[in-house]
């Protein structure tokens, strides 16, 4: 298992000519700001060491080994005091643990499932950035449309008074014509509230308040997920995303775990060595006839072979048996349940993009019917054969039509991201393939609600 460094990627994105500001540097801040990453990157280089301490209880050990004792002995016979100082090393190899071997593939098992979940966590801030900082322009398009609508509906408000005061109408249709342009004023108030806090949202991933973000040009592509076919993005789903390889891990881990704790039935055999040496002083050996020195260093030179078979725990090892069968039983059956649940998404998420694709060429159509309609409404209004009702209904839709556009293509742009992350193949280099469309000249939806001619030639181009 080959586990991506996206950060890496990323730098080396950032480094080919072009590389504008926008979707890609909000990530970039994102991935040094953002904690849940730095969390999840802190957990991998935790489990990474807890793999070093496993591996350390199959390694020598050696000891440094010192006393320093004062013995007095008194007796009918003897009367004797010594110090006794004693210094050496001891070698300790460990030649038969099972469960320490057992306990040690399982965290190397542990330490990939990490790293499986800090990939997932890095296309999981992919595509947080870009949902965040879609939302920061769906909320902006969606003011603009409510500011435009509430301007649009003022300016026949304001007619509607004029014609009123002049007795061409009846104050019916002033009254509706301001009861409709105080909607659109709560409407406008309430979009500002939506974008300020849209903004709040991508700065909690990035650290910084955004303030302009650059646009989707009107010539961005919207194309079909390829291949075009939901069971090869669902069978590469299966074999690719990290939250289904995370939890293989587990399972390998468990099962590893439940070999260990079948282990401590096992006996468990050590070699050590040591090398002690031992300086006695002031002890003097006597009886009736003699007295004599007994001072002197002496050295011991040990090789000895432990061996240690377990035969009664209380019963303690059978019920730790039985708890971890059933660990592994939990883990299987959450892989199941991720693979499911993977597989539907994976297939949704193709059909939603595919939905995009065709709500947005659907909703171009309604851009260019709606203007019709509202031009129509209007000199049917100067003529008298339309009522200001039917006018303000004429505006609001045609602006409802616009932000539809807009959102749709933010919704193409956040599933098709969701669609590769949910298969396993969502890198920055998609955030680098989205910004190259995205520019701080691409004309809005407010442009194109002032611009009858803008708004022609980008549906003709």
């Amino acid at each position: 298992m080959k586990f991506r460094i996206f950060s890496g990627l990323l730098a080396m994105a950032a480094a080919q000519p072009g590389f504008a500001t926008g979707l890609t540097e909000a990530y970039e801040k994102a991935l040094s700001y953002d904690s849940d990453i730095a969390s999840a990157r802190a957990t991998a280089d935790a489990q990474r060491a807890v793999t070093d301490v496993r591996r350390s209880g199959l390694l020598p050990v050696l000891d440094l080994i010192g006393s320093a004792g004062y013995t007095d002995t008194e007796s009918p016979r003897t009367d004797d005091s010594f110090t006794r100082l004693r210094y050496g090393v001891e070698l300790t190899q460990p030649l038969f643990r099972a469960d320490v071997w057992f306990d040690y593939e399982a965290s190397q098992f542990d330490s990939k499932s990490a790293f499986a979940d800090y990939n997932l966590a890095q296309q999981e801030l992919i595509l947080d950035v870009a949902t965040e900082y879609f939302g920061v322009l769906r909320a902006k398009d969606a003011l603009t449309t409510a500011r435009a609508t509430e301007l649009a509906i003022k300016r026949q408000y304001e007619q509607t008074q004029e014609r009123y005061d002049v007795g061409l109408i009846a104050i019916t249709e002033v009254l509706e014509a301001r009861a409709s342009f105080d909607d659109s004023t709560s409407q406008r108030i309430g979009a500002e509230n939506d974008l300020d806090i849209a903004r709040e949202r991508l700065g909690r991933l990035t650290g910084e308040y955004a303030e302009d973000l650059n646009n989707l040009r009107q010539d961005f592509p919207l194309t079909r997920p390829q291949p075009e076919n939901p069971d090869a993005w669902a069978q590469t789903a299966l074999d690719q995303n990290w939250q289904i390889q995370s939890s293989i891990f587990q399972v390998d881990s468990s099962k590893l775990t439940l070999k260990s704790a079948k282990a401590d039935h096992y006996p468990t055999v050590d070699l050590s060595a040591s090398y002690i040496e031992s300086d006695v002083s002031g002890l003097e050996t006597g009886g009736f006839a003699t007295i004599g020195s007994a001072d002197g260093i002496t050295t011991d030179a040990v090789i000895q072979l432990s061996v240690r078979m377990p035969l009664y725990a209380g019963g303690g090892i059978q019920a730790g048996v039985r708890q971890q069968r059933s660990l592994v039983d939990v883990a299987e059956e959450s892989l199941n349940t991720v693979r499911r649940d993977v597989r539907v998404n994976t297939r949704s998420l193709f059909r939603t993009v595919n939905t995009n694709i065709e709500s947005a060429s659907a909703l171009e159509q309604t851009i260019v019917s709606r203007r019709s309609a509202l031009d129509a409404t209007r000199a049917g209004y100067d003529v008298g054969t339309r009522n200001i009702v039917e006018v303000l209904d004429a505006e609001r839709n045609y602006y409802i039509a616009l932000r539809d556009f807009a959102n749709a293509r933010y919704d193409y742009v956040v599933n098709t991201l969701s669609l590769k992350q949910a298969a396993g193949t969502l890198s920055p280099q998609d955030l680098v393939d989205i910004n190259r469309w995205l520019s701080a000249t691409a004309p809005g939806i407010e442009a194109l609600a002032t611009d009858t001619d803008a708004l022609d030639e980008s549906l003709d181009d």
